[in-house]
């Protein structure tokens, strides 16, 4: 049996490694899914997006998510299922640090108003690793 801390290890080297998720928000009462970029440090999860987007509208009225990722193309066999809840963050800060030249496609600069980072806060996250063994991690 693993620890804790040695599954959050394996879960931010497999996140590392994946940097493309599928993201699904609550319309209505169904699951709308989508493709993202996913920026994270550690843990700590974050998705660039345009505030005047479906899913900015999807998040206010319901913050639970749902990420899937890993086993693409160029990643790694590694998959990870991410259960959280998601808020609209403009900090300054966090978005300097998720600001990369390729968002320059859709927006002016980390100053841009439109450019606003969904902060998700993991409550739960199920690793399976190439050995197909299944570990889950609840906060």
């Amino acid at each position: 049996m693993l620890d804790k801390t040695r599954i959050e290890q394996e879960i931010v080297k497999a996140l590392d490694h994946n940097k493309i998720c599928s993201f699904a928000t609550i319309e209505g009462n169904k699951p709308k899914q989508r493709y993202m970029v996913l920026f994270n440090e550690g843990l700590s999860l974050h998705l660039a997006t345009n505030r005047q987007t479906h899913k900015v509208e999807e998040l206010e009225e319901n913050p639970h998510v749902s990420l899937l990722v890993g086993y693409e193309i160029g990643g790694s066999k590694d998959v990870i299922e991410i259960e959280g809840i998601c808020s609209i963050c403009t900090d300054e800060s966090l978005r300097e640090k998720v600001w990369s030249p390729e968002l320059e496609k859709w927006f002016t600069g980390p100053n841009d108003p439109n450019y606003v980072i969904l902060d998700i806060k993991p409550t739960r996250m199920a690793y399976t690793g190439q050995d197909n063994d299944k570990r889950e991690w609840i906060v």
